[in-house]
């Protein structure tokens, strides 16, 4: 039976803009490994809203359609262009968006269950980077939506599959199915938690 919780956004704009504040005040430069984890961490706190809509999807508390939507409203608000601040920091959050795009390809894939179970990921991978190079942006996203479906779906990623990856955009949207598989098997908390209310 489907239950319909009361319905909390996930993140809001006003979040994000929190986020983007900082970035400015945090005066990011490329060389500065250290600053650079506030990057790290505004793209996880997007990766765990994300995963709590999952979480309440498997549960049932929420229909396919309420799920998308919510994803859909998440994904409005992130990869809105931002003005400029400075040439390190617009790089590295174009970096940032880049790697949330394969994040919701993965939700979407997940919960529309537009994907096939597997065990290896390096067929996915290299069928991506063959896309990429002949510029079929669409069969990338497609490719990594399905390898991020299936870490969703309880399926492991080895290391050695994330190495030796030509920089670009499969690199880039890799990262971000990267991050759904350190947040699932950090702080599991989210499968039972609420929409969070600000930062």
């Amino acid at each position: 039976m489907q239950v319909q919780t009361k319905v909390i956004p996930f993140y809001t704009e006003e979040r994000w803009q929190n986020w983007i504040i900082q970035v400015k005040e945090s005066g990011f430069k490329i060389d500065d490994q250290q600053k650079g984890a506030i990057f790290v961490n505004m793209e996880d706190d997007v990766v765990l809203a994300c995963l709590k809509i999952t979480a309440k999807f498997d549960k049932n508390l929420f229909s396919k359609e309420e799920a998308l939507k919510q994803i859909s409203e998440i994904k409005e608000i992130v990869l809105k262009q931002i003005e400029p601040i400075t040439e390190d920091i617009d790089m590295m959050i174009e970096s940032t968006q880049l790697s949330l795009m394969g994040v919701f390809a993965s939700c979407e894939c997940y919960i529309e269950k537009a994907f096939e179970k597997t065990k290896s990921f390096k067929p996915l991978i290299k069928k991506a980077i063959e896309a990429e190079k002949e510029e079929n942006m669409g069969a990338v996203l497609g490719n990594i939506a399905e390898i991020g479906a299936n870490i969703l779906a309880g399926g492991k990623i080895k290391d050695k599959d994330l190495e030796e990856i030509p920089d670009g955009l499969v690199a880039e949207w890799l990262d971000g199915i990267d991050s759904i598989r350190a947040a699932m098997i950090g702080d599991t908390s989210y499968r039972d938690d609420e929409p969070d209310e600000g930062t």
